[in-house]
């Protein structure tokens, strides 16, 4: 029987695609299962526009066929069949999609779409066969051809006995190797979870002969093995089924089947979508952070499907980084897949998506913040963090779209509360949003720089994470009301009487103030008389930019260049400790310098920081005691 050759561009695409297009040898059986769907897919077409021809959905399956004995795997379909010359056209040139020419010369309209268009999937058989053989009968053809090749080297073309319309595709598995056990796709356990993971959702049955037990005689103690067929996908996917007949425990059942998580998801969003770009989706809000959420190891992404074909299992061009948490998948037929399909060309479709999925998502975000407090308040306490995130990153590119979904915790309401909530019962002389960043709440609420502004009834933000300060910095304002820091060094407050005392302490007490700064060094940008202290006698405030708590972050961070914020030495006027400065001043510059060195370090251990020399500052606590 004469060989005929692949031609050399086909030759050099065959290695390809044995060697370096996919990368799970698993696939494999993903891409027979497809091309067996559109051949069911294409006698159906046919009956849909011949009205000689009828579709009995029952008669129409795939079967896998495992023989262990033989090292054959077999994935039989009744499909449209093939020609001989079809088969030496679709198989024989590789890229040459018998789908694709079907698709084109039959002007399939939308709603017919087919999987295979590159022809190019079924040659992944190539990476775990030696031998591969194709026996099909045509439909509306007498005689059946046989397709057979051991790969590179050419294939060839014969008569075979068939009796039924369809395709066989017979695989000689390979030998196992050290690095690779093709026996594993011999076993039904691994054949049903490949079915399971990638063509589930195919719309045709799939079978295959599985081994169950039964007692040997009623009532025995002994079992014996025997073949059962069963149809191991689920054909018709949740997304597919009309919302009104989905219940929650669908939803939830959904979401533990694949895995998506370990919780119970706060939220489940369905979309249908049926307009320029179709496409379906199943989106779950969870109840819980995963344990690797916030580590560089988490990959974010849904699971997309293409006719019901899984194509990824995290497609992470479907979610912006802020909404990473959300979980689900898409499955659409306007996609333009790559020559693989396990990855998607960036294209408009996959954009269009990406950006409706992304409002949606924010929409029912709002929605229940509104409508469901307590439900979105157990949301951010496990996913605030990366909200504060997308308001940060990309420069604010994202903050208007985050702004309203961001909580922090309020001085006077004792919770959480959004900014809109702050800014609506604003004080009518209140000028801007205040907010204090510490460790924990219990550690902020003995910060002595809030005095003053709790004093004046002001509510305050309390800035918990070491992300939350960068997030506001970011937003600048909100509402036309700018942020403020309790640490910052103009509060905005004080009336004009208040300012011209501070003035004339400034004035009076100059010379020691510039004293006391010598002593500091630069561990200080000035000393001087506070505005917002009120029972405290020090703390520090800050110039520039950066603040204590940003110098704690970016310091703590791996290969951080170190950075200072300026701090400001701030001495209650109003506090006996004050006269005690004065008289040390006149008297006895040492004891000054003492006193300096002394309340600078109580002003480190407030804000939380590492006192410099704590051996230098106990002896310091031992001289003003004797």
């Amino acid at each position: 029987m004469e060989k005929k050759q692949f031609q050399a561009e086909s030759k050099r695409l065959l290695e390809m695609m044995i060697n370096s297009i996919y990368t799970k040898k698993e696939i494999f059986l993903r891409e027979l299962i497809s091309n067996a769907s559109d051949a069911i897919d294409k006698i159906y077409y046919k009956a849909l526009t011949d009205d000689s021809l009828t579709f009995d959905k029952d008669q129409y399956y795939i079967k896998i066929i495992p023989n262990k004995e033989n090292r054959t795997l077999t994935v039989l379909d009744t499909g449209i069949g093939m020609t001989k010359e079809e088969l030496g056209t679709n198989l024989g040139t590789i890229a040459k999609s018998g789908s694709l020419s079907f698709k084109k010369e039959h002007e399939m309209k939308d709603g017919f779409d087919i999987i295979g268009q590159f022809g190019v999937g079924f040659y992944a058989a190539f990476m775990v066969s030696d031998v591969v053989t194709v026996k099909s009968k045509a439909f509306g053809e007498n005689q059946a051809y046989e397709w057979q090749s051991e790969g590179t080297e050419g294939y060839t073309i014969s008569p075979c006995d068939k009796a039924d319309v369809g395709t066989e595709v017979i695989l000689k598995l390979k030998e196992n190797t050290e690095d690779d056990n093709f026996d594993e796709f011999l076993e039904e356990w691994r054949l049903k979870e490949i079915v399971k993971k990638y063509s589930d959702f195919i719309r045709y049955p799939i079978k295959m002969d599985v081994t169950k037990h039964k007692p040997k005689e009623e009532g025995s103690d002994e079992y014996v093995e025997y073949k059962e067929e069963e149809i191991i996908n689920s054909m018709v996917p949740i997304w597919r089924k009309n919302k009104n007949e989905l219940t929650d425990d669908d939803y939830i059942n959904f979401y533990n089947e694949k895995r998506y998580g370990f919780d119970k998801p706060l939220k489940h969003i369905h979309l249908s979508v049926d307009g320029t770009v179709r496409y379906q989706a199943i989106l779950y809000i969870p109840e819980r952070a995963p344990y690797d959420y916030y580590t560089p190891e988490y990959e974010k992404g849904l699971e997309l499907y293409s006719n019901g074909v899984l194509i990824m299992g995290k497609s992470p061009d479907l979610l912006p980084d802020y909404f990473s948490f959300v979980k689900g998948m898409v499955d659409s037929e306007d996609l333009s897949l790559n020559i693989s399909r396990e990855m998607l060309q960036h294209d408009r479709q996959l954009k269009f998506i990406a950006k409706n999925i992304k409002n949606k998502i924010k929409r029912e975000l709002e929605l229940m913040l509104k409508n469901e407090r307590e439900k979105y308040e157990t949301f951010y306490k496990a996913f605030g963090r990366q909200l504060k995130f997308g308001v940060y990153s990309d420069f604010g590119a994202n903050k208007d779209i985050l702004q309203d979904l961001l909580m922090f915790y309020s001085s006077k309401e004792k919770k959480l509360v959004t900014l809109d909530e702050y800014v609506s019962r604003m004080a009518e002389d209140q000028k801007y949003i205040y907010y204090a960043t510490g460790e924990s709440i219990d550690r902020i609420e003995k910060l002595p720089q809030t005095e003053l502004v709790l004093e004046k009834g002001y509510e305050i933000l309390y800035l918990t994470e070491d992300i939350d300060e960068f997030a506001i910095k970011m937003l600048v304002k909100y509402k036309e009301k700018e942020f403020r820091s309790v640490s910052g060094d103009d509060l905005g407050i004080e009336t004009e009487d208040e300012s011209k005392e501070n003035e004339s302490q400034e004035e009076e007490n100059k010379e020691m103030f510039a004293y006391m700064k010598e002593v500091l060094g630069d561990k200080v940008k000035s000393v001087k008389a506070s505005k917002r202290l009120k029972t405290h006698p020090v703390c520090f405030s800050t110039e520039g930019e950066i603040t204590i708590e940003m110098e704690k972050v970016i310091n703590s961070m791996p290969n951080s260049q170190k950075v200072k914020a300026e701090k400001v030495l701030e001495i209650n006027p109003n506090h006996e400790v004050f006269q005690s400065l004065k008289k040390a001043f006149e008297t006895d510059k040492e004891k000054l310098a003492l006193y300096t060195k002394l309340l600078y370090n109580q002003a480190l251990l407030i804000e939380g920081l590492q006192v410099e020399d704590p051996v230098e500052f106990t002896i310091d606590m031992c001289k003003v005691m004797v």
